[in-house]
Formats: structure tokens, sequence, C-alpha cells
């Protein structure tokens, strides 16, 4: 089986307009998506709230270098060698990073963020409130609970405020990496007409991207956030857990991607071994199939809508053109393309495309996405029309 995490490529030639870049970054990984929903934040403060769509969706361009004044080595300074790299290679999924924005990348890759724990998501009348607080997080401790409307941070207000603006202050920074561990953020919140301030030290935190909860009527929902390290195996130990007879919704809803591997991981779940994808490198085909000895008796449905992306599609294509799930919701996005980091003499990072992508039965999902079995209009209760299908699957709900 190709791993994509121990993936290695030296690129020469039509990326970097015939300059090769020194090394390839083995530590990150191979990756499908570096958007906005994880160089900005919302993976580290409102990654629920973004990605459930309570938010405004957030825009899957790549970041911009030059927004929060990147060095050039990586400290201090101006444009770096990866923003002329992916300047010059016209590639709207390529994303160039400083040094130190990309250790936060790889942080949120790896399921690590620095921040006081909260989710925060719009709400009506453009107020940004607390949509969960993380358990021992400092805002727990804290006693901030959900519900809680968040009026400022550090005297700035949010009233208005898109909650990736929101995420970036309670981070410290437009930056990826934000403000370090210890550093202090001051909160302005609302609770029952009452208002005050919560001085918070932030704190390198876990990011749960698998949630598992019962629906009842022999139904579990198996939320899966995005795809960082490590999310492949909790859902395969989910999966495990789970009674024979036991209808599981895979909810893959407002999942911007990650991780290749992880994903194939959380395919190995659900399949006995077998064909995940495969994708090009230049002229070579790599191919990516899951573990044998997964759960395939369990009645299965994937949820998906607009904002599930790369890793979440190269999954929900799987087990679409392998029999193993009816997919209900809205068009996928449609990211199909995979990316690798490439360091550059200043240090810097630039993530260039070395491929795309295509399911088992040869699907490409570039722009087109992937259309559900059963498409759920607008004002209908996707979950629900998942719940109905699963009972037509043989499980009660």
């Amino acid at each position: 089986m190709f791993a994509p995490r121990d993936f290695v490529r030296t690129a020469s030639g039509s990326a970097d307009g015939g300059r090769r870049p020194h090394r390839v970054l083995r530590g990150a990984g191979l990756t499908l998506v570096f958007v906005t929903v994880l160089a900005t934040g919302a993976v580290t403060e409102s990654w629920g709230g973004v990605t459930q769509g309570d938010a405004s969706p957030v825009s899957p361009r790549p970041p911009r270098p030059g927004e929060d004044g990147p060095p050039r080595d990586g400290g201090e300074g101006g444009a770096h060698d990866a923003e002329e790299l992916v300047s010059r290679s016209g590639d709207r999924w390529s994303a160039a990073y400083t040094a130190r924005e990309y250790e936060g990348v790889r942080r949120a890759l790896d399921g690590e963020y620095v921040g006081v724990g909260i989710t925060v998501r719009s709400s009506s009348a453009d107020r940004i409130e607390v949509a969960r607080v993380q358990p021992g997080s400092p805002a727990d401790e804290a006693g901030i609970r959900a519900g809680d409307r968040l009026l400022g941070v550090d005297g700035t207000g949010t009233a208005g405020r898109p909650v990736t603006d929101v995420v970036a202050l309670l981070r410290g920074g437009r930056s990826a990496a934000g403000s370090p561990p210890g550093s202090e953020v001051v909160l302005g919140l609302e609770r029952d007409g009452r208002t005050w301030k919560e001085r918070l030290r932030r704190a390198r935190l876990a990011v749960e991207t698998v949630t598992v909860s019962p629906l009842g009527g022999d139904v579990t929902r198996i939320r899966v956030d995005s795809f960082t390290k490590g999310s492949g195996d909790r859902v395969r130990r989910a999966a495990d857990r789970l009674p024979p007879d036991e209808g599981i919704l895979l909810d893959l809803r407002g999942n911007p991607g990650g991780l290749v591997a992880e994903a194939a991981d959380a395919a190995s779940a659900f399949l006995d071994g077998g064909l995940v994808a495969t994708y090009g490198d230049g002229e070579v085909r790599h191919a990516l199939h899951a573990d044998p000895g997964g759960n395939t008796g369990s009645p299965l449905v994937v949820l998906v809508d607009g904002g599930t992306m790369s890793a979440a599609e190269l999954l929900t294509g799987a087990l679409q053109d392998r029999g193993r799930a009816v997919v209900v919701g809205t068009r996928t996005f449609g990211k199909g393309t995979v990316q690798v980091p490439l360091e550059q003499p200043d240090g810097s990072v630039a993530e260039v495309t070395v491929g795309e992508y295509a399911t088992p039965s040869g699907r490409t999902v570039e722009e087109e996405g992937i259309t559900p079995d059963l498409e759920v209009r607008p004002g209908e209760n996707a979950l629900e029309e998942a719940r109905t299908v699963l009972s037509g699957l043989g499980t009660r709900s």
C-alpha cells in the first residue's frame, strides 16, 4: 500500500519554472487541502462552527502571503521564495507559507492548536456566540459556556465580523501559527443580560476531529470534521465497537479534507481491503488501498454538502463506487488535486500540485464534485433524510 505520509518527491520543471526546490518536507505528510479553513485558524477556534454550516462558508482560497506581514526567512520581512514559486505556477491550489506559518499548519494537521478552547459561530443579528467549549480548556476552567455571546476580543468588537476574523483575533494573529501558549487574551462576554470580561491564557490543545453520538433507533453518527493525524484510526475504532446491525451515519458535511493517509484509514473502517483511490504524479499513477477487515455489515449512509472537500470527497467517492454506502446530501465542493509541501532555500514552504486523484471507478472530482445518490432539496432536513434511507437499508430509525 502506498503510504502518503511517507511519500517524498523532489520536484523540478513546470511548477517552479525550472528551479529545483531544495527538499520535500517529510514531517508534514501528503495533503489534499491547505485552504483558509486550516491556515487562518478555523481549525483552531471555530472548526465546528464553520464546518457545520453555522457560519458563513469559508473561502477555499489559499492564504495570500503578506496578509500577516510574513517574514522572508521565516522570521521578519516581506516576500519569500515560496510566494515567488507559487505566483509563477498559476495553480489555484498551490499555497505559500513562511516557516512559522507552515509550522502552524503542520500542528493543525497533527491535531493540535494554540487557543482557549472555544468554538464560535454567527447567530442572528450578526452576533458571535460560543457554540462549544472544549472540556479541560482555559475557557472551560473559566466557566465560559455554550450560548454565551462573545462581544469582543482584546478590545475589538465582534459584531458583524466574519467568523474567520473572530477566530484570528482569538488566536492572536492572521498567520497559521498565531500567538504562543501562555499568551493572554481578554474576552468580552454576555450571558442573560450580564456582561463581563475574562482574561485567559492560551494553551496547546488537541483538536477533536471525530465525534461519535448515538441518535437512537439503532443509529450512530460518526462525524469527521477534518482528516488530521489519527482521524482514520478513530473512525475505525468507532466502527469496530458498534453492534453488527447498527446503522451508521458518516457525517462529512463541511469537512475540508486533510491528510490522504487518514482518509484511506477511514475507508478501511468500512471496506474489506481493495482500492480506495488513485492519483497521478507525472507519468506515474499511485494507488491507495484499504486494509482488510473493516465493518462491511452495518448499513452505511454518508452525509455530504458543498463544504465536503478533497480527502473527504476521496473517501465519499470510494464508498460510493464500491457500493458500500448510500450518499445523501448536496453535491460536494469539487477539489480533486493532490499537493505536496516543498521547503525553499529561505525556509519558506510552497504547497504545489502533483496531480489529480480518481475514485475506484476512475471518476475525477476536480470542479465536478460528487453527486449524492439522494440529493436533499433546500429546506429538507438532511439528517432525517439520511435516517430514512438507513431504515430502508435494514435498520430501524
